[in-house]
C-alpha cells in the first residue's frame, strides 16, 4: 500500500497569508466610473452600428413645442414695439399664417398683416415693429433678405415666420423698444 501525504493547498503553517487590501471609497468609486464607461462606450458603438442605416434630420424643438393659446401673460413686454410684435405673434398663432397676401380669405395673415392689424393704424409704430422684425430675419438668415413680405412670402409653412415674429418681440423689448 503506497500512501502518499499531500500537503494541504493553503499558506504553510510558518507563512501567514496576506489580507485582500480594502480599497478606500474614492478607489472603489473609481473602479466602477471606469467600468461604467466602458459599457457605456460599448453601447454608444453598438447603437451606431445598429442605426447606422436610418437617415434622420435634426429636428427643431421651436417648431413642435406649442402650448395653447391664452396660458401666457396677457402682455409679457411693456415697451410698445415689442408689446405690438407679441400680439401679432399671437395673432399669427389664433387666425393662422398665409404667403402671398396680407390677409387670405380664411383670415390667415402674413407677418406684415399681423403687424398692421395689431398696430391699429399707428404706422409709426407698425414701421417701427416691420424694422425689427427685418433685423431680426436678417440677424438670423443674412443679410441678403430684402424685405418682411419677401422673407414671408420664401416659405411654404409658417413654422419659421411666426417663429420670427416672436423673436422680434424679444429683441424689441432687449433694445428697450
Amino acid at each position: 500500500m503506497n500512501r502518499s501525504v499531500h500537503a494541504p493547498a493553503g499558506p504553510r503553517p510558518t507563512e501567514t497569508a496576506a489580507p485582500p487590501a480594502e480599497l478606500s471609497l474614492e478607489d472603489r468609486l473609481a473602479l466602477i466610473d471606469a467600468a461604467m464607461t466602458v459599457r457605456l462606450d460599448e453601447a454608444a458603438v453598438a447603437y451606431e452600428v445598429r442605426a447606422a442605416h436610418l437617415h434622420t434630420e435634426p429636428v427643431d424643438l421651436a417648431e413642435v413645442v406649442t402650448v395653447p393659446f391664452g396660458t401666457g401673460p396677457a402682455d409679457p413686454y411693456v415697451t410698445p414695439v415689442a408689446a405690438l410684435l407679441q400680439r401679432a405673434h399671437q395673432r399669427l398663432l389664433c387666425d393662422g399664417w398665409c404667403g402671398g397676401a396680407l390677409v387670405d380669405a380664411e383670415g390667415a395673415r402674413c407677418m406684415q398683416g399681423a403687424v398692421r392689424i395689431e398696430a391699429r393704424g399707428d404706422r409709426v409704430l407698425e414701421s417701427g415693429a416691420l424694422a425689427v422684425l427685418l433685423d431680426a430675419v436678417r440677424r438670423r438668415f443674412g443679410d441678403d433678405v430684402d424685405s418682411v413680405p419677401g422673407f414671408n412670402d420664401a416659405f411654404g409653412s409658417g413654422h419659421v415666420p411666426v417663429r420670427m415674429v416672436a423673436e422680434a418681440a424679444g429683441l424689441a423689448d432687449a433694445r428697450g423698444l
